[in-house]
């Protein structure tokens, strides 16, 4: 619902278009004009209207043809004019409100979202980015309040050359990043690059995140799946895959699965990529999230001339700072800067992430975030060993979600019955390119539990609504009315 401050304020910008002379003289086509604006909703109920003098000079004619025009509609109800008080659209049974371009079928809000890849939002740290903006607003130059370098920044961009070599152990200079609005853009921008380069087709981990699947089409490529095990991507499908010398991979924590990809793999990508003069570009979404054990380094330290490092705010901070980056080999960057896709960052939020940067407030951050993911992770696990005893937790190590295997139990109709007790959940099978073989395991499957934006206090209550759903898809037919999402 739209509040009243919102709807309410000057309207001396509304277009109004009198009729033809030939419908009557000018203050009775202004009038009918002006009706049309309040009933249509493009002059909201509350709104002030322009001086008449002020109308007049824009619409060139004489005050007296505003001064009728609005006395009309004062008449008929739809403006009220008080003394020493601007005249205002009055609330009137004949207006329509202007529906929100937004505005859908209602979006689900559930009480317990437990959809995997969604950080504490209301972790964010809102006063301390509010200083930096202001800042920012306050302290760029002139010149800096142009149009800004297609590639970013230039202090942000060797703000993140250092933070990637210190805490990813990343081997790139700032004239190889490029500032983009998030991971997708970046991705974006390199499909592009690369089928102007003549590629067709990129490989993409399988289950993983479908939102790159539909980018690398978007970008006029064809994506082919390639299954990951227990030890992450496996290259020697990569190796099959016809035509394929690009890949996307997740290889510090891949999703949704959760897994590392072993040492032995890492160096076989590598050298894969060496062999076909290929590109892996490696999106690091959530390699700062670390419980029990050391960070795994980027893949990009071992190979930077054949791999595209893509990171992102939409993790640590929040997805609406529409801020991330690519490190890219040095052949790539020209090319990838002129594949802007017009939705790089403004300026000044790019100076106010520098300045969190620079002021140690980002390290500040991700080290309060990793504390609090590490008790709340802990926090679901007892409660998952109270209310499911016996299943075999994984991918727990890192990031703000697991993988729940289920016996004798189908996920996707545990992720339907929970919906109905206002919990959203999410099935490893809906990130699955190529549906799993049943196998002699078919009578159970895995659910994707995230708890980044779960609070503490939540916890108990969540995970024993998810356990009796199991427990009545595992008793037999769902009686219980499943809201249709």
């Amino acid at each position: 619902m739209t509040h009243d401050r919102e709807r309410t304020g000057p309207a001396w910008g509304t277009f109004l278009e009198p009729a033809d002379p030939a419908e009557g003289p000018l203050h009775t086509r202004l009038a009918r004009a002006l009706r049309a604006a309040v009933t249509s909703g493009r002059l909201a109920v509350g709104s002030t209207l322009p001086p008449s003098r002020v109308l007049a000079a824009d619409l060139r004619c004489s005050r007296w043809v505003v001064t009728e025009a609005y006395a009309q509609l004062v008449a008929e109800g739809y403006f009220e004019a008080r003394s020493g008080s601007a005249t205002r659209v009055r609330a009137h049974a004949g207006i329509t409100a202007p529906r929100d371009p937004g505005a859908g079928p209602s979006r689900w809000t559930p009480r317990f979202d437990l959809l995997p890849g969604i950080p504490d939002l209301r972790a964010f740290p809102r006063k301390r980015w509010a200083d930096m903006v202001r800042a920012a607003t306050t302290e760029l130059t002139w010149d800096e309040l142009g149009y800004p370098d297609a590639a970013g920044l230039p202090r942000l961009r060797r703000q993140l050359a250092s933070y990637l070599a210190r805490g990813r152990g990343a081997r790139v200079e700032p004239e190889q990043l490029v500032v983009c609005a998030g991971t997708l853009d970046g991705v974006l921008r390199l499909c592009r690059t690369l089928r102007a380069a003549g590629h067709t087709r990129v490989a993409i981990e399988d289950p993983g995140w479908a939102q790159l699947r539909l980018t690398v089409a978007a970008a006029g490529l064809t994506p082919v799946p390639v299954a990951v095990d227990e030890q992450g991507l496996r290259v020697d499908l990569l190796r099959r895959a016809a035509a394929v010398r690009a890949v996307i991979v997740a290889p510090a924590h891949q999703f949704p699965t959760g897994v590392v990809l072993a040492p032995a793999r890492r160096a076989e990508l590598a050298d894969w990529a060496r062999e076909v003069d290929g590109l892996i570009m490696e999106d690091d979404y959530d390699a700062e999230f670390r419980y029990d054990r050391h960070p795994v380094g980027a893949l990009q330290g071992m190979a930077p001339d054949h791999v595209a490092l893509l990171g992102s705010l939409s993790k640590t901070l929040s997805p609406a700072v529409r801020l991330g980056w690519v490190a890219a080999p040095g052949r790539w960057t020209e090319a990838l800067v002129a594949r802007d896709t017009g939705g790089a960052p403004p300026v000044i939020d790019q100076d106010a992430f520098s300045r969190f940067v620079t002021s140690g407030a980002y390290d500040r951050h991700l080290r309060a975030s990793r504390l609090r993911y590490k008790r709340r992770r802990d926090r679901l696990l007892r409660e998952l060993a109270t209310h499911l005893p016996g299943t075999a937790v994984g991918g727990a190590a890192a990031g703000f979600h697991l993988l729940l295997p289920l016996r004798d139990c189908p996920a996707g109709a545990v992720v339907k019955e929970a919906a109905g007790d206002d919990v959203r959940l999410a099935s490893l099978d809906d990130y699955r390119m190529v549906p799993k073989d049943p196998g002699p395991d078919a009578s159970g499957s895995t659910l994707v539990v995230g708890y980044g934006n779960l609070t503490d206090q939540a916890v108990p209550e969540a995970v024993r609504l998810l356990a009796a759903a199991v427990e009545r898809v595992r008793g037999g037919p769902i009686s219980r009315r499943v809201r249709d999402d």
